[in-house]
This record gives structure tokens, C-alpha cells and sequence, in this order.
């Protein structure tokens, strides 16, 4: 039987990075301070010295770090917020939370991020913020929409629950505006092992803010000066992501290799992938092609053991929780692109004989199923 390759091969990474892993878990259970504990402090100094912001303010998840950003921006009902329907639902979902309206702006064909040449004309007096994504882990064309932001007095955030470790023009992501905000969900470029996030901002007021959103809105114990949620990352998973630092540097090297050599195999053969920008790095949270008749070619795959997801099959203005609340739905690219997008197994421990035979078995299913 054919050995399966994992889609992300979180096991090996744990064998490797096991020592330090258990070291720093039986430290918090020794400690027992499970809720804001030193380790959350010390993740966060460690963050804001990676990605060079003034503030880092480690929450609950990546979807708790975007929702905390537009509530410490004071975004509201029927306020316009813009970003891309080619995403994760968790992008859109935070802004009609807060009662706030999505403005989609449609992608870039070759990279899927959002179009930055296409946001000025969605602006309307009721915008409120821009929030591109930095999908696959490639930041979108920030320069460009922190211009556009400028012009019209608006904050731009940064989605960056794919992107952390990459950089634009030379600078981090998670620093590249007025707010960014990352995730560690197990499978991210820089992952924990439950739910966790972080959000980045050189602002001290709105850093602040964020602090006080993230316990409740507490000024001090017991005393709310605003609304808030229960936001707070666990120490264990702050701990998780600090034994994990020890080797990150290496790891997006290592996706970076992985991610180049993809793209020279496959451009080999002339296939259709999503293209990085030469003034920016790409961590590749996913790899991604273009097929056609993806099911059969994914069929075909998962039957010699090499799995593939698909990010995303459904645009989120054509999504039916959405589809009646949003604006700006002349999205044919992503629609396009929807059906025809597929990630391959990738990660940093991906070996370079499974990606060969990963790119062969996509040559066989290519000439069964079309590409």
C-alpha cells in the first residue's frame, strides 16, 4: 500500500522540537498560573522583537485578534469595512458581528490577494478600515493600500493568519499598517497546539485598547471602562509557541526551498500556480495550483496517498450566511479562482523525495483529469 504523505507533518515537527516542547509545558504545570502567566509577556516581547512592532497582544485565536482590532478601532453598525471574499469566513464574520458591513473588492488572478487597484472606488463615506489578506502567506500589495488609506484617513489591518515570518519590502508582516493580526492554529506557518493568535500595532492607544478588549474591558480587576470579550491566549500555548520559536527561522527557510522548488517543477511542466511578487517573501501556509476538474485530480491523488484541501471553494459573497449582507459582489475573478484552486502537502518537513513524487503523481492526474 502507498505511504501516505501528511498534508502538514506536525508529528515530525514535534519529535524534532520535543525537549524543548515538554521543558517548557511542564514549566507552566509546575508554575500554574494557566491564565496570563509570564510565558504570555514573554511571547509577546519576543513577537514584538521578530516582527519589529512597538506592540504585540497575544488572544484567543486569530479570528479573537481581528474581532478585538475592529472593536478597539470602534467599528460598528453600519459602518463599511473592506477586504477580499476570497478568504477564511473568519475575515468577514468579525465585521458583521459588530454589525458592520462587508465591502468585497476582487483579487489578483495570479496571486489572490486582494486588488489593491480596485479599493479606491469601493471607498464610500460610510468606510471604515481597509483589511486586506495576506493569503497563502504572501502579503498583498500593502504599499498600494496603505496609500489609498492614507488619502482617505482610514486604518488599514493586516490579516495575517497565513503570513507570519513573511516580509514586504523588507519589513515583517504584522508590521506593515495600522494593525496586523496573526493566528497559531496547529497548522500555521507558526502554530500552537489549540487555538491562539496575536495582534500587532505600533499605536499605544490602540494597544492599549486591545488589552483592555481581551479581559472584558478591564482597566484594572473589576473595574470595565469598555466592552470586551474573553480574549486571552493560554499560557500553555504561549509556551508552546516559545519552543517553537527555537527553530522558526529555519523552518521558513526550509518552506521557502520548498516553495521555489515547487515552482521551478512545475513551471517545468507548465502548470498554473499562484505567483509570489518579487519585492516580497511568501512562508507558503499553503501551496497552491489552478486545475481543472479538480475533484477527479484530487481523487486521484488522495488514491496514491498524497492529500489536497481546497482555500476556498466558495467566495464569501456567494456564501448564504453572507451572500443578502454584503456589498461590492462583482467578484469574477474569485469566482473563478474558487473552482479551481487546490493546495498541495507542504510544510517544513516535507521531504524533497515525497515532493517529487507529489509533482509526478500531479503530472498522472493532470493527464487523466486535465489541468
Amino acid at each position: 500500500m502507498t505511504q501516505k504523505i501528511e498534508f502538514i507533518d506536525l508529528k515530525a515537527q514535534y519529535r524534532a522540537l520535543k525537549d524543548a516542547i515538554d521543558a517548557r509545558i511542564h514549566k507552566v504545570l509546575n508554575h500554574g498560573q494557566y491564565i496570563m502567566g509570564p510565558e504570555v509577556r514573554e511571547l509577546e516581547e519576543r513577537l514584538e522583537d521578530y516582527t519589529g512592532a512597538k506592540h504585540c497582544i497575544t488572544v484567543a485565536s486569530g479570528t479573537e485578534a481581528l474581532l478585538i482590532s475592529l472593536m478597539a478601532l470602534g467599528i460598528g453598525p453600519g459602518d463599511e469595512v473592506i477586504t477580499t471574499p476570497f478568504t477564511f469566513v473568519a475575515t468577514a464574520e468579525v465585521i458583521v458581528l459588530l454589525g458592520a458591513v462587508p465591502v468585497f473588492v476582487d483579487i489578483e488572478p495570479d496571486t489572490c490577494n486582494i486588488d489593491a487597484s480596485k479599493i479606491e472606488a469601493a471607498i464610500t463615506p460610510k468606510t471604515k478600515a481597509i483589511m486586506p489578506v495576506s493569503l497563502y502567506g504572501q502579503p498583498a500589495d500593502m504599499d498600494e493600500i496603505n496609500a489609498i488609506a492614507e488619502r482617505y484617513g482610514l486604518p488599514v489591518i493586516e490579516d495575517a493568519a497565513q503570513s507570519f515570518g513573511a516580509t514586504y519590502k523588507g519589513k515583517k508582516s504584522c508590521n506593515l499598517s495600522t494593525i496586523g493580526c496573526t493566528s497559531f492554529f496547529p497548522s500555521k506557518p507558526l502554530g500552537c497546539y489549540g487555538d491562539g493568535g496575536a495582534i500587532f500595532t505600533t499605536d499605544d492607544v490602540l494597544a492599549k485598547a486591545c488589552r483592555e478588549i481581551r479581559v472584558h474591558g478591564q482597566k484594572r480587576r473589576y473595574y470595565h471602562t469598555r466592552i470586551g470579550v474573553g480574549g486571552r491566549m493560554d499560557t500553555l500555548q504561549c509556551a508552546i509557541v516559545l519552543a517553537k520559536l527555537e527553530r522558526f527561522d529555519w523552518e521558513i527557510e526550509q518552506r521557502m526551498k520548498l516553495g521555489a522548488r515547487y515552482n521551478q517543477l512545475l513551471d517545468k511542466h507548465g502548470y498554473q500556480r499562484v505567483k509570489q511578487r518579487n519585492d516580497r517573501t511568501s512562508v507558503f501556509a499553503q501551496y497552491t495550483v489552478f486545475v481543472e476538474n479538480r475533484d477527479a485530480i484530487a481523487k486521484q491523488l488522495n488514491e496514491q496517498g498524497i492529500p489536497t484541501a481546497v482555500h476556498y471553494p466558495v467566495p464569501l459573497n456567494r456564501q448564504p450566511a453572507y451572500k443578502d449582507i454584503c456589498h461590492g459582489t462583482v467578484t469574477a475573478v474569485a469566482e473563478r479562482v474558487a473552482k479551481q484552486v487546490m493546495s498541495l502537502p507542504m510544510g517544513p518537513d516535507l521531504a524533497e523525495s515525497d515532493q517529487q513524487r507529489i509533482v509526478a503523481a500531479l503530472s498522472e492526474a493532470v493527464k487523466i483529469g486535465g489541468f
